[in-house]
């Protein structure tokens, strides 16, 4: 019993190490507001890439992990073959995005600091993309076939937005992360505990799947014969056929006032009015898909992608690009239900983040990739 509790104490320790100067005590109520931002601050974060863990591994060492997972869960669970169950076969279906060029990135960044330029020539070749967000459903049927355990359930605990806890949870929590403070640790958070013990998944299991890092998605992506997308098939995938365009389906937020993404609405942080529908995630069907036939590419959920983070980018013309070879970050894409053009503008496509790739959060999920479509889906 002492040996568990010093096991426990140790990985606390160690979770917030490397958060240093970004985790403070918290001389405020947890229940009380942070100021909201004027929309004239542009570049203001979330604070969703200040959420990382300790002990996270250096470039050269990170960059085994998806070999690992894929001899592993390839290993284990699929003999006999990945099957799409009646259950899951609404969610798990992919769309074919055919080859073609376009302009990644922009010369005209609302975020600068992201590395969202400069504009570049890229040439992609055609790939398979989920028409959704991995599925809380979904991946329920991977953890059950291969008794996965996320990383969030290794360190026992992720972080979650204040606005989503209990009373109960909150009264508990004497920390916060000193950049955002409306991001909390809460012990016991994990993708079957989106805001903790006293949460779970019974009216979520259409919503994306939370709490998992870039290591847990990239072993669901292996077990299910697919891989993570790079950032430029991602941000290929998210315009949808249109070119210099904001949003997946034009420039205009609200087309004919008619909402196409699950974002904030209100002033950030305090309060969000759910004129979307939603105040937290949505289920992973919900809004219109853009040209490609892909559902909520911005807002919902951010979304993993397989390249190394890096706000370098040369002008060159590229053919299928993966990114630098190594690093500390992992990219993410898309924005989430967090997501308000005064405080994180990040809801488009050519916009950017990064996280460790052990790092898990309330708004932090994926959807797969693939040369080719898995024989089960054919």
């Amino acid at each position: 019993m002492m040996h568990g509790l010093a096991v426990s104490l140790l990985t606390f320790i160690l979770i917030y190490a490397s958060l240093g100067n970004e985790i403070e005590e918290k001389a405020t109520s947890v229940t009380e507001d942070p100021k909201p931002h004027s929309a004239s601050e542009e570049g203001r974060s979330c604070g969703c890439n200040s959420l990382n863990r300790a002990g996270v591994s250096s470039g050269s060492e990170s960059k085994v992990l998806f070999p690992e997972a894929a001899v592993k869960y390839t290993r284990e669970a699929n003999e006999p073959p990945v099957k799409n169950t009646k259950e899951t076969a609404r969610f798990n279906q992919m769309v074919l995005i055919p080859r073609g060029v376009f302009m990644m990135g922009t010369d005209e960044p609302a975020i600068p600091q992201d590395g969202e330029g400069p504009a570049r020539r890229v040439h992609i070749q055609q790939f398979y993309m989920d028409m959704y967000e991995v599925s809380n459903l979904e991946f329920e049927h991977f953890v059950n076939a291969t008794g996965h355990v996320t990383e969030a359930e290794k360190f026992r605990d992720s972080f979650v937005f204040e606005g989503l806890l209990s009373e109960k949870v909150k009264n508990k929590i004497t920390q916060a992360v000193a950049a955002a403070p409306w991001w909390m640790p809460v012990k016991e958070a994990n993708w079957r505990q989106p805001e903790g013990p006293d949460s779970s998944l019974a009216d979520r299991l259409e919503h994306p799947v939370l709490h998992v890092s870039w290591n847990d998605a990239v072993a669901y992506c292996a077990w299910a014969k697919k891989r993570l997308p790079t950032e430029a098939e991602w941000e290929y995938a998210c315009r949808g056929g249109l070119e210099n365009r904001l949003f997946p389906w034009g420039n205009k937020l609200l087309p004919k006032n008619q909402h196409y993404a699950n974002i904030w609405q209100g002033d950030f942080p305090g309060h969000n009015t759910g004129e979307d529908g939603y105040t937290e995630t949505s289920p992973v069907t919900a809004f219109p898909p853009n040209g490609y036939g892909l559902y909520n590419m911005v807002g919902n959920a951010w979304e993993w992608t397989a390249d190394w983070w890096s706000v370098h980018h040369s002008t060159d013309e590229t053919h299928n690009p993966t990114g630098p070879a190594t690093g500390k970050d992992k990219v993410k894409k898309g924005g989430s239900y967090m997501c308000h053009k005064s405080y994180c503008y990040r809801y488009r496509c050519v916009a950017r983040s990064q996280n460790t790739p052990d790092s898990s959060a309330s708004n932090l999920g994926f959807r797969c990739a693939a040369d080719q479509l898995p024989d089960y889906l054919q």
